[in-house]
């Protein structure tokens, strides 16, 4: 009988606090695309424009919306042609309505933090180095998310400073969710000293974090710099009753983070520190309600207690109530969102038509039709679209005029190191096949970027390539079949295609194809 009520004493002091349970929520609500980390791709419904509040990158498999400040760098990149009014309201609104209570409660990569740090090992105690280094993150906000962005703007291509070298979220969530998938195995040869360097952060940041508590979100997290500037005026969080506080240090002293105070700019809101405050001086902002003095001053105080007790007995009752109007309308949100990412809204599907080949087959004495797919996979007949050239005279162009040459079709954008390295490539083979072969380089639709000044500098515009622009990016949809570039399609002279991978092509590599479809 001790025995079992030694088990049930253990289960009930292991069981997850409510703030844990908010956490483990927010980060599948946030991380709802579960088909995402089955088939390696990233969803692209219409929620992923939505912002989520805490740090979770847009690139996760599972990730239903856009990283804030993923998007943020982004805008700032492309302020010359639009003021980034969206994100910046919605980081606003986030900080005005919660602070840094999103690092607390909502944020996927500080649960992360958190259960690294439960890790049974001797910590590191915060204080006087640990409080200066809490300043950091400011000095990552400004020069990694704003100034680099915006230094880029009047230049060829957005530089998203903080994504690009810093992000350990982007680095875990992003690229492991993806790598880890067998479909993404050409991802591989993208991978350059970029991702050799954050993937050294990452390991940093994780061991790091078993030993200081939150080291990412206290030292480096611009995200939380700029919740921090919200905190004191946010509608939730945690506010100190100055009337109250007796100054016993012991809200300090519990608190792993480099408070000063509690509720400043390094609070995340824990609620650790109203368990242990003497004097109730510490509460939730709006979480609870007084009794105004006028209701109480002319009675007994028999029968000020009464009234007292029965008040808080209706606010028990009405935050029972709010508590399952919340719960309820929590789950519903979840089953909603798990719903649509994974039943409702599917990728597009292009419908491959089927046409019939030249030759035939003799079944039971009947000649019947080969059909060949439209699609873009080797053997299939590769389908066709009119893209725009970028040859200042915007001629429209279709790969089904090329018939009768072989055709390479190659999808690039400026700032990838991969597409950037290979195109010398693709203009010798254009140069020593100019009878025999096409080559047409279709830059990705992305407003920042502009390909026609950073051709012209990098004098791609004398190679014997045709450049244009993939709208909307369609193109890619129909013969990519993946998220990521560079991307190269290779058609025969019959328009079926042999040749179609995710990856960076050597010169020799793209020789050895084409002499093997001129010489069958």
């Amino acid at each position: 009988m001790k025995q079992m009520k030694n088990i049930k004493n253990w289960i009930l002091s292991h069981l997850p606090s409510k703030r844990r349970l908010i956490q483990l929520y927010a980060a599948l609500l946030f991380n709802a695309n579960l088909k995402g980390f089955g088939n390696g791709r990233i969803f692209k419904g219409p929620i992923k424009n939505i912002c989520t509040p805490g740090l979770n990158c847009y690139s996760c498999p599972g990730a239903t919306g856009a990283c804030p400040l993923g998007a943020l760098q982004n805008a700032l990149a492309a302020s010359d042609k639009r003021a980034p009014f969206y994100v910046l309201g919605i980081l606003m609104l986030y900080g005005l309505f919660l602070g840094r209570w999103i690092c607390g409660f909502l944020c996927p990569f500080g649960l992360i933090q958190d259960l690294l740090h439960k890790i049974k090992t001797p910590k590191l105690k915060k204080g006087r180095l640990t409080k200066i280094l809490s300043c950091f993150k400011y000095v990552v906000l400004v020069l990694f998310v704003v100034v680099l962005p915006l230094l880029y703007v009047f230049r060829n291509f957005p530089l998203p400073g903080f994504c690009k070298y810093i992000c350990p979220a982007g680095t875990l969530e992003g690229a492991f969710g993806l790598l880890a998938n067998e479909v993404n195995s050409g991802y591989f040869s993208m991978l350059g000293p970029i991702f050799t360097w954050k993937f050294m952060l990452l390991v940093s940041f994780i061991v790091g974090t078993i030993f200081i508590y939150r080291l990412f979100c206290r030292f480096l997290c611009p995200l939380g710099a700029i919740y921090g500037l919200f905190n004191k005026i946010a509608f939730f969080g945690i506010k100190l009753e100055k009337s109250k506080c007796i100054d016993c240090g012991l809200c300090l002293s519990k608190c792993k983070m480099d408070i000063r105070h509690v509720g400043d700019a390094e609070c995340i809101s824990c609620g650790e520190c109203i368990e242990v405050c003497p004097t109730n001086a510490i509460r939730w902002k709006g979480g609870k309600a007084y009794l105004a003095p006028n209701e109480i001053e002319e009675v007994s105080e028999e029968e000020a207690v009464q009234i007292a007790q029965e008040h808080n007995e209706k606010i028990k009752k009405r935050n029972k109530i709010v508590q399952i109007i919340v719960g309820a309308s929590m789950a519903v949100l979840l089953a909603g969102v798990l719903i649509y990412c994974n039943f409702i809204d599917q990728e597009p599907t292009v419908t491959p038509p089927v046409q019939e080949s030249d030759e035939s087959t003799t079944d039971g004495g009947e000649d019947q039709p080969n059909p060949i797919i439209v699609g873009n996979r080797p053997g299939n007949l590769c389908p066709t679209k009119d893209v725009t050239l970028l040859d200042g005279e915007d001629t429209v162009f279709n790969i089904e005029s090329q018939r009768g040459r072989v055709m390479i079709v190659n999808f690039w954008f400026t700032t990838c190191s991969g597409c950037v390295k290979e195109m010398p490539g693709f203009a010798r083979i254009a140069e020593e096949y100019t009878d025999e072969v096409t080559v047409l380089a279709l830059h990705a639709d992305m407003p920042w970027e502009d390909p026609v000044q950073f051709i012209a500098d990098s004098d791609w515009d004398e190679y014997n390539i045709l450049f244009g622009m993939d709208a909307g990016n369609e193109y890619f949809s129909i013969l990519g079949g993946a998220d990521a570039y560079p991307h190269t399609v290779i058609v025969d002279e019959n328009g079926i295609v042999v040749y179609s991978e995710t990856r960076d092509i050597t010169y020799e590599e793209l020789k050895e194809i084409v002499d093997s479809i001129l010489t069958k």
